[in-house]
């Protein structure tokens, strides 16, 4: 799997392109089918009474069935795009079953000074971490990110995690360096990959519980408290939203991840390198079209299952969400592996194997970001959007 990862990084910046499958037996080879091999829109329309797509402007799209698995329609699902804040999405369901919401986190320096921060984590003070949860898919606090990923026991631990729980749903095309999304050399994502991670955050209760909140208040110190308000407006806005995450900086433009269901059907929509705030109208209109079509169109591909069993560097055994001590000052699992055998233990040493192709696959990713960068300056925005992270 690494050296699979690793080889296409390199590919890509030999190619100075995303990897493009273009040979029948590479496309044979793509996870979820060889359809969602092509760099272009890809749908099936059995009849000419099938309603056609709408025209999206956005790098890259996906619309898929959550129940089915069918991916209903797509443009380059492959397609290696930065994520901005939709990446919180997989630093969420990688870190909510490890992580025990009654704990508390101290926040550190690294997480205090990540810029923008939007919740205002103070260095020293403690957090629960529930709150975190709440801040981070809400307001898409960044600094929330880096704290809920220290909270593992380091940050490189965390990301180790994360960048685990991507291999295990088979989302091949997603490299994490930061957290929360905040670009980074190296860091990508795909409309395919997104899919797959919505997928597994709906299985997730406590996921969607805390990205339904609409309001909240988090105390950051002692006589001082925010209120947070969801930035997902497809919640208030379209009926039967169920959850989803926003994104946006100046170089990945607005991405997106949309869910909603309708008649016992739940649909998946995710977007990338988008039209500064066209992300949810463009994401209404998929949703439209794909209840309007599923089971009536033949399928283009399909989201594939996690692997099993769960890759041993994810140490997800424990119940999740379990009491802990109003006094922690770290969750449950903070100590992943404990006991005399945590240096050598295989969990330990496949962590360490993924953070190094990591490393290497962040040194070539910057080949493949200068092409990015041109395609993002299209739509590069004030800066004063990012600052405001809505990311």
């Amino acid at each position: 799997m690494l050296q699979r990862i690793v080889a296409g990084a390199l590919l890509a910046v030999l190619a100075g392109a995303a990897p493009a499958l273009a040979s029948p037996a590479a496309a044979a080879q793509v996870i979820g089918g060889p359809q969602l091999a092509s760099r272009g829109v890809v749908v099936d329309y059995p009849s000419r009474s099938v309603p056609r797509l709408p025209d999206i402007q956005a790098s890259a799209w996906v619309v898929a069935d959550a129940g089915t698995g069918q991916v209903l329609a797509a443009r380059d699902p492959h397609g290696w795009y930065r994520p901005a804040s939709t990446l919180k999405m997989l630093t969420a369901v990688a870190l909510i079953p490890l992580l025990n919401p009654s704990a508390t986190v101290v926040a550190s320096k690294r997480a205090t000074s990540t810029v923008p921060n939007v919740v205002g984590l103070v260095a020293g003070q403690a957090y629960k971490i529930s709150d975190l949860f709440t801040a981070l898919l809400t307001i898409s606090a960044n600094d929330a990110a880096i704290a809920l990923t220290q909270a593992t026991g380091s940050f490189g631990d965390g990301m180790a995690l994360i960048n685990a729980e991507a291999r295990h749903l088979q989302a091949d095309d997603t490299v994490a360096v930061d957290p929360n999304g905040l670009d980074a050399p190296g860091q990508h994502t795909s409309a395919y990959d997104l899919a797959l991670i919505a997928r597994q955050a709906l299985k997730l209760p406590a996921f969607l519980k805390y990205d339904q909140t609409m309001t909240a208040r988090f105390v950051v110190a002692r006589h001082k408290a925010v209120e947070l308000y969801n930035q997902n407006s497809l919640l208030t806005t379209y009926p039967g939203a169920v959850g989803g995450k926003i994104g946006w900086t100046s170089a990945a433009g607005a991405t997106y991840v949309g869910m909603a269901t309708r008649h016992g059907v739940r649909l998946i929509v995710t977007l990338l390198h988008c039209p500064a705030l066209t992300e949810i109208d463009s994401a209404t209109r998929l949703l439209d079209w794909g209840f309007a079509v599923d089971g009536k169109v033949t399928p283009v591909g399909t989201l594939v299952a996690p692997l099993q069993p769960r890759p041993a560097s994810h140490p997800a055994a424990a119940p999740a969400h379990t009491a802990a001590p109003a006094h922690a000052t770290a969750p449950a699992h903070a100590a992943v592996l404990v006991g005399p055998h945590r240096a050598t233990s295989p969990s330990v040493l496949a962590a360490a194997a993924f953070s190094c192709a990591a490393v290497l696959a962040a040194v070539l990713g910057f080949g493949y970001s200068r092409r990015q960068r041109l395609r993002a300056a299209r739509t590069d925005r004030a800066w004063d959007r990012a600052v405001r992270d809505r990311v």
